[in-house]
């Protein structure tokens, strides 16, 4: 027995069709915020972009100054902290900031008063991995409040934080 033929299907399409594009449209349309400005906009306040990076850039410099105080304390432990810092330098650079690329064993800077050293190296060594930690937290949280190349730059500059806190804290054991 032949099958009957389909029923006759107007083409185009169907009512269901038109109405799920329709809101879908409204969706896709309510999710701008309809000023047209970019991530970096300029205009009244930073936006959040440019808040994140200053912080961020902010963050990086302080680290560094830690290293600093650090390494002014005890110069012993350039060969295992110099080359950390100068990995936090140049995240520093990364967000737009301006740091003092020599080491302060070469001319013996005075660290940022706020700092303060730790009496022994082992603690001087716990404390810098706990500021690295500390700060690779912050920045894994702030990545997710930026969009694209920034939360790139933040996600990766976290991951170098949270080795170097390990490479501190490995030779101390």
């Amino acid at each position: 027995m032949p099958y009957p033929p389909p029923p006759h299907v107007p083409s185009g399409p169907r009512r269901r069709s038109l109405l799920a594009s329709v809101a879908g449209g409204a969706l896709l349309v309510g999710c701008s915020d309809g000023t047209g400005n970019t991530e970096e906009s300029t205009s009244g306040s930073p936006s959040v972009v440019e808040r994140a990076r200053a912080r961020a850039a902010r963050d990086s410099r302080g680290i560094v100054e830690r290293y600093d105080a650090v390494l002014a304390a005890y110069p012993a432990l350039a060969e295992r902290v110099g080359p950390l810092r100068a990995e936090a330098v140049r995240h520093a650079e990364a967000f737009g900031e301006t740091v003092a690329t020599s080491s302060p064993t070469a001319s013996p800077a005075s660290p940022s008063p706020s700092v303060t050293v730790p009496v022994t190296e082992k603690d001087a060594l716990a404390q810098l991995a706990a500021a690295e930690r500390a700060l690779a937290d912050r920045r894994a949280k702030a990545l997710l409040d930026v969009p694209g190349e920034l939360a790139r730059l933040l996600a990766s500059v976290a991951a170098a934080g949270a080795a170097h806190a390990y490479l501190l804290m490995e030779g101390s054991r």
